[in-house]
């Protein structure tokens, strides 16, 4: 039955509006004077004078009262009554009758007459025996029409109890099952019955017994009674196979019940038992848990972050001091990590993260922390150590640990890592400070090839405060115009001249004097300054193109130098091909040079970006080709004109030995590809002779010129080759 079907009450015998009497009766006159003599305010009162007549009305209308005669002439009046109880007719008769016979009258009590009045002595007792007899049912009626509603709300209380989504009992002042509603049976997996009787300890998950005789108890009745308690409830069998936990946790409320009157009483009151309502909010905590876990958590290797690690680290200072303790602290890098990303892509590179923090937790104690800061950092919280070296036992057993290759894109990838370690109290008095020491300590070891541990000394907060000082002065550089561009020419055996150069940055610091770019260009990319520095020498070199080419040096090629992280900006294209053609230059004049690192990469985001600079004229050249990991496949796949000889290999070039295989290979695959040849680094007539014997037709390096300022690389347009070379010697000379 649905609740709707509950909730609409039907009332059997509910009181019309008004009094309906049908009198039988064969004598007209009588039936005018029983009328007369019943009439009233409220009543409608029928006369016939046969049975069959008055069946019919009885089938038709609802009539209160019958007065019945029992001699009629088509039939008896208890033939009448044999009918109405066959038939289930809801009304009350009564025998108006002149036959006094007393069998008669019994048989008419016993098919229902409420009354037997003989006619014409009784009559005068008849209004009042109809009005009571109209009052008895009237009584009836709204008595059956309260036990129809009652039944009605019991019903419909014990439809919402047993579908409430909620558990809901009552025990006795001994904790037992008095009622519990059906939603046990699918929460827990009791049987309702079988729980009345037992102690509420039946389904209390036993770590939860405790609490639950402060809550299953309650004796309070007012706003302190037990309101919105978490409490666990044990699951019975295997009800929710499913689930790992077997319990749900409950929301549970609960007040103390009373009775009138008895010897254990609270202001006239009996204790009873209590009644309580329990809502399962395990889906609920298991949310919250999930958002506090995420919240706490790295969400790739599932360790701690660093705000829950910067808690566990303060808490452990707090438990040294208090014991004269020493707290470690190890901040660790993976070397090498990019070139995971860069080579097989970020999934294999996150898989590598997941099994390094694996093989970390599986060097420390039961007792320490390992959480990941971000990116390939992770930390180390060594609680409770008694000396220095215990810290160091741990730092050499993860890089022993770390001499076991990993398995990535298939192939075996020998990791490494760099860890600076700090101690409390020596390194530090709060958790930030020992984070930084770890952490300078940590790029030391970077600084000197990785792959080590180093504790932090003093003398490492120089060194890192010197790096911010540079930082900061960087800064400021890009808005003071403290840059400038040097050039080195690019000459051509064949045409006996300069036919390019290639711009180079230098930093004019105020104190430092000249730097060059190995001084700031990797803090500049660390520090996300890279790409204004960009945008500076691309402007300078473009507009110092357009100057040569309208002094009719319209031979001239120029080279700039790129960072990877200049290819990660969306108008990277936009940025070159807007130079080009504000300073009016032919774009083929423009050459912008990248690393082999750029194309290991392999995003297609940067393969457009390399073709839409080629469809708009500008030339692609790789800078120091043959130095990391050359692939044929990037060649045939990438935009490129050019291919430079790095001069690691052109320092190979000597009188006594034969030609260097990779020089010629990289002639090669440069013909094999229809790529144009550059060597670098050029520093003898031989190596020149050489390169130029193996097919190398242009080359820059000391032999003919240092990179120079602008004036004076212009002065060399138009010189040979031996004038150049005749010129560096002499410059050489009187440095000397």
């Amino acid at each position: 039955m649905t609740a709707l079907a509950l909730t609409r009450l039907i009332e059997p015998g509910e009181a019309r509006a008004g009094q309906r009497i049908l009198i039988v009766e064969d004598d007209a006159r009588m039936r005018t004077s029983l009328r007369l003599l019943l009439d009233g305010p409220g009543r409608k009162i029928v006369e016939v004078g046969n049975g069959s007549t008055a069946i019919g009305i009885l089938e038709m209308e609802h009539v209160d009262l019958v007065l019945l005669d029992i001699g009629l002439p088509d039939m008896s009046g208890v033939d009448v009554m044999k009918w109405i109880v066959t038939h289930r007719i809801d009304t009350s008769v009564m025998i108006v009758s002149g036959d006094d016979r007393f069998d008669v009258a019994v048989r008419a009590l016993r098919f229902g007459a409420v009354e037997f009045v003989r006619k014409p002595d009784d009559l005068d007792d008849l209004p009042a025996k109809v009005d009571n007899t109209l009052q008895r049912r009237r009584l009836k009626a709204e008595h059956a029409l309260m036990t129809a509603r009652l039944e009605q709300s019991e019903r419909l209380h014990r439809f919402l109890i047993d579908n409430s989504p909620d558990i809901v009992y009552t025990l006795d002042q001994r904790g037992h099952f008095t009622f519990i509603n059906r939603r046990i049976e699918s929460l827990l997996g009791f049987d309702p019955e079988a729980l009345i009787g037992q102690h509420y300890a039946t389904v209390v998950h036993e770590d939860d017994r405790d609490l639950a005789r402060h809550v299953l108890n309650e004796r309070r009745t007012d706003s302190r009674a037990s309101s919105n308690i978490e409490l666990r409830l044990k699951q019975n069998g295997d009800v929710h196979a499913t689930r790992e936990k077997h319990f749900i946790v409950t929301m549970v409320s609960a007040i103390g019940l009373y009775a009138e009157s008895g010897a254990d009483q609270v202001r006239g009151q009996r204790f009873v038992g209590s009644y309580g309502v329990a809502r399962d909010i395990t889906e609920r905590k298991m949310a919250e848990e999930t958002i506090s876990f995420q919240a706490l958590h790295d969400q790739l290797t599932q360790l701690p972050n660093r705000r829950l690690f910067k808690d566990h680290l303060e808490l452990a200072m707090a438990q040294a001091e208090r014991y004269a303790a020493m707290v470690g602290v190890m901040f660790i890098d993976l070397d090498r990590f990019k070139l995971v990303n860069d080579t097989h892509g970020h999934l294999e590179g996150d898989e590598l993260l997941i099994n390094f923090a694996k093989r970390l937790r599986n060097c420390v104690r039961a007792g320490d922390t390992v959480a990941r800061q971000g990116g390939d950092e992770f930390t180390v919280l060594l609680p409770e150590i008694g000396q220095a070296e215990d810290a160091t036992t741990i730092a050499n057993k993860i890089l022993e640990e770390l001499r076991a290759p990993f398995q990535v894109g298939g192939q075996d990838f020998l990791a490494t890592a760099s860890i600076g370690i700090s101690l409390y109290p020596r390194d530090g008095d709060n958790a930030d400070l020992l984070l930084k020491n770890a952490d300078i300590a940590m790029y030391e070891v970077k600084a000197n090839g990785k792959n080590a541990f180093q504790q932090f000394a003093p003398e490492m907060s120089l060194i890192y405060q010197e790096r911010i000082e540079l930082e900061n002065d960087l800064r400021r550089a890009i808005n003071n115009a403290e840059f400038v561009l040097h050039f080195q020419p690019r000459i051509s055996v064949s045409h006996d001249r300069v036919v390019g150069v290639e711009a180079l940055i230098r930093w004019q610091h105020p104190t430092q004097g000249l730097l060059h770019p190995s001084g700031f260009i990797g803090l500049a990319e660390a520090s996300g300054l890279i790409c204004a520095i960009s945008d500076w020498v691309l402007d300078d070199a473009c507009a110092r193109l357009a100057r040569w080419q309208r002094a009719g040096h319209s031979e001239i090629r120029m080279s700039v130098n790129l960072s990877p992280l200049d290819f990660q900006r969306d108008d990277l294209v936009e940025r070159i091909a807007s130079r080009v053609a504000s300073f009016g230059l032919p774009p083929d004049m423009l050459e912008i040079e990248i690393t082999e690192n750029l194309l290991l990469q392999d995003i297609p985001d940067v393969i457009e970006k390399l073709r839409q600079l080629r469809s708009r004229g500008v030339r692609i050249a790789i800078d120091d080709f043959g130095t990391r990991y050359s692939s044929l496949n990037y060649l045939r796949r990438f935009p490129i004109n050019s291919i430079k000889i790095d001069q690691s290999f052109v320092r190979d070039i000597f009188a006594e030995e034969r030609v260097s295989p990779i020089i010629q290979a990289i002639v090669g695959i440069a013909r094999g590809f229809g790529l144009h040849l550059v060597a670098e680094g050029v520093e003898t007539p031989f190596q020149q002779q050489v390169l130029a014997e193996q097919g190398c037709d242009e080359m820059q390096g000391f032999l003919y010129a240092a990179p120079l300022p602008a004036v004076a690389v212009e002065a060399m347009f138009g010189c040979s080759i031996a004038a150049l070379a005749a010129s560096r010697h002499e410059s050489i000379a009187k440095s000397a």
